[in-house]
């Protein structure tokens, strides 16, 4: 078995409760691309709570930083990883994850990580998973000015999406 990361991805996010939602559509979108859908429920589950359980040591007076949500294709497994920005942050493995390979490790400046390991269903590594291939491009045709000026985003339309982020939390 080899134990090298054949793929990583990942999305970073502010630690909300926003964050939860984005984190299981990443992880449904990844999969899907990794071919791997089968596993998208446990991956999205294990995501869910990782993320929850970062955003719950969240001061709820302070300034919310940045999470890191990353899916790791190593050896027969995919690894689930959550990193908070925060330095010292408290971060503990949730209860529900207790007997999969988890962790929490810290990492330079004080910020903490916390992940889990699933294992690939049987007869599957990393060296069989079919990966999009993420080349070269072709470069993308010249925009005109005025595709520019109707692409600009008023601050109406921006406040909406904020809003929409922050439906999940109603304290905000």
């Amino acid at each position: 078995m080899q134990d090298q990361t054949a793929q990583v991805d990942d999305l970073r996010l502010v630690a909300l409760p926003s964050a939860v939602n984005c984190a299981e559509l990443f992880v449904r979108f990844t999969l899907t691309e990794w071919h791997v859908p089968q596993m998208v429920d446990d991956v999205r589950e294990t995501a869910k709570r990782l993320v929850q359980s970062v955003i719950a040591t969240v001061d709820e007076g302070a300034q919310p930083t940045m999470i890191t949500v990353r899916l790791r294709l190593r050896g027969n497994t995919v690894v689930v990883e959550v990193q908070d920005d925060r330095p010292s942050p408290r971060l503990v493995v949730p209860r529900g994850l207790s007997g999969k390979s988890t962790g929490v490790e810290t990492l330079s400046r004080g910020r903490q990580l916390v992940w889990c390991e699933l294992p690939l269903p049987s007869g599957m590594d990393a060296t069989v998973v079919p990966l999009p291939r993420r080349g070269t491009t072709r470069a993308a045709a010249p925009r005109s000015r005025e595709i520019d000026e109707a692409v600009d985003l008023n601050n109406d339309v921006m406040q909406r999406i904020l809003d929409g982020l922050r439906k999940d939390d109603p304290t905000i």
